[in-house]
């Protein structure tokens, strides 16, 4: 077995702003073992799972799936993908599989194995574990799942772990493109097959997700190498003016967490509380010290997301310094004309004031309002044109707001725009739990096709009578 692993991770949440060639052709140089990029992300809310959609043009996937590729094919190295077009769900995998044998042909591309894993789960799946008296676990304070939960969900995704990455490797896939997954486990799974310690690889996987997050200065979309060893992690900056630091390293360790030190996959946990930095070299970070605490029973993360309705959205500037400091009135009153025209029920109507707590809300710790304000009104009802009427009248009606002492006819407050704009559905999370399963590839089908010029070609998304594999490679939990 070779003594490291090498990883070139070229972006982090694919497609979300196209990654930077500059960096990446300089990654590429130094012949990594591995090209791997997750490009998924739940920041994005849960619009997307919910509408199966993408937040990105395609045109910003595309561009970072063809460098990936041609990089990968002249490596003759392997390229992953996880979590594809935002959310992994079936559509977005087909989505990808299309664009790479589009790529392939349009380059003509010698023959190479594409393989790929679903990650939807049926609605029906969960009902019948639920009648079967089976617990789903609720994450992060939620109650375990019930009927009503899945009745108000319109998409779910199961979270993959290592085990579909590794069994299409195994099958001798050379690009693969994965449905939703755990960020990690793009370069934890191959580091593993290799042989290396699982703490390690899951910690190689951590500190890759987000490419040049974990380097400073900031400046994301930027390349950065990833080696592994059997004693260490190390993790190199690829732009010029970029480093990893022990600091930049570290914070990404914690990033987007509660709890700093640890970080959960399908079957166990990276527990990196006794990790050791050291500065290798001026561009380069050396890790040493994480565990992997193996799980006592195989658990897979849940992610659903149901619709709420329709959308729109006002947009309302304020300056006048009495009408800033009777904010809220301002908002009651409009919101009362609302109530008067549609009731109480049936529909939502939100505010959000920038210049106050528009980011932060109830846990904003300055309380000194600004001189001026933006507020964002939505409005959100089973279907449009009441969601249009809402939001129109939530808005338009803080204009005529009632205030003691106001003697001008002129108003408080301005439009940008005199309509309200319509907006996507809103979403809202109606899963967030765990599902046991007797085997990790349990929820994950994998498929393997040839792509290339000698290969036969189909018309977008998904293989023309693939070749199907499942089950469980040997060593693999």
């Amino acid at each position: 077995m070779s003594t490291t692993l090498r990883f070139l991770a070229p972006n982090g949440h694919l497609g979300f702003a196209p990654l930077k060639p500059a960096s990446f052709e300089r990654g590429v140089a130094t012949r990594p073992d591995f090209i791997a990029a997750d490009s998924g992300s739940d920041d994005i809310g849960p619009g997307p799972l919910g509408s199966d959609t993408s937040t990105a043009p395609e045109a910003w996937q595309r561009h970072d799936l063809e460098h990936m590729l041609l990089a990968s094919r002249r490596l003759g190295v392997p390229m992953l993908i996880g979590s594809a077009g935002d959310t992994g769900t079936n559509s977005r995998v087909d989505l990808y599989v299309g664009m790479i044998r589009e790529i392939a042909a349009r380059h003509a591309l010698p023959p190479f194995r594409l393989g790929y894993f679903y990650s939807e789960v049926p609605t029906d799946v969960l009902r019948r574990r639920l009648a079967a008296g089976e617990g789903i676990r609720g994450l992060d304070g939620r109650p375990d799942l019930t009927a009503a939960d899945i009745d108000a969900t319109d998409r779910v995704v199961a979270m993959a772990g290592i085990h579909p990455y590794n069994r299409l490797l195994d099958l001798g896939a050379d690009v693969i493109i994965g449905g939703r997954s755990s960020d990690c486990v793009l370069c934890a799974g191959p580091a593993i097959r290799a042989g290396f310690p699982e703490s390690l690889a899951y910690y190689l996987g951590k500190v890759l997700e987000c490419a040049s997050f974990c380097a400073e200065p900031y400046g994301a979309k930027e390349s950065v190498i990833g080696e592994i060893s059997m004693h260490d992690v190390k993790v190199t900056a690829m732009h010029p003016e970029q480093r990893c630091t022990i600091a930049s390293v570290a914070g990404h360790a914690m990033y987007e967490r509660s709890d700093p030190f640890s970080e959960y996959v399908l079957g166990g946990m990276l527990d990196m509380t006794h990790c050791r930095y050291e500065q290798h070299d001026e561009r380069t970070t050396r890790i040493t010290g994480p565990r992997f605490i193996p799980a006592s029973e195989l658990r897979v993360k849940l992610e659903g997301s149901g619709k709420v309705g329709e959308r729109y959205v006002g947009i309302v500037g304020v300056r006048d310094p009495y009408t800033v400091a009777n904010i809220d009135r301002v908002i009651a009153w409009a919101r009362q004309q609302v109530e008067e025209r549609f009731g109480r029920s049936g529909y939502e109507l939100h505010y959000q004031v920038f210049g106050r707590n528009g980011v932060m809300g109830d846990l904003e710790p300055v309380k000194t309002t600004a001189h001026e304000l933006g507020i964002v009104v939505y409005g959100v009802a089973p279907d449009k044109a009441t969601a249009e009427e809402v939001c129109m009248t939530g808005t338009r009606q803080m204009f005529y707001a009632r205030l003691p002492e106001v003697k001008g006819t002129a108003g408080g407050v301005a439009f940008p725009l005199d309509e309200v704009l319509p907006a996507s559905a809103a979403y809202r999370w109606t899963i967030n739990h765990t599902l046991r399963v007797g085997d990790p590839l349990e929820l994950f089908p994998v498929h393997l096709t040839d792509v290339g010029t000698r290969a036969p070609s189909a018309a977008g998304g998904a293989a023309a009578s693939p070749r199907r594999a499942t089950g469980r490679t040997a060593g693999q939990r």
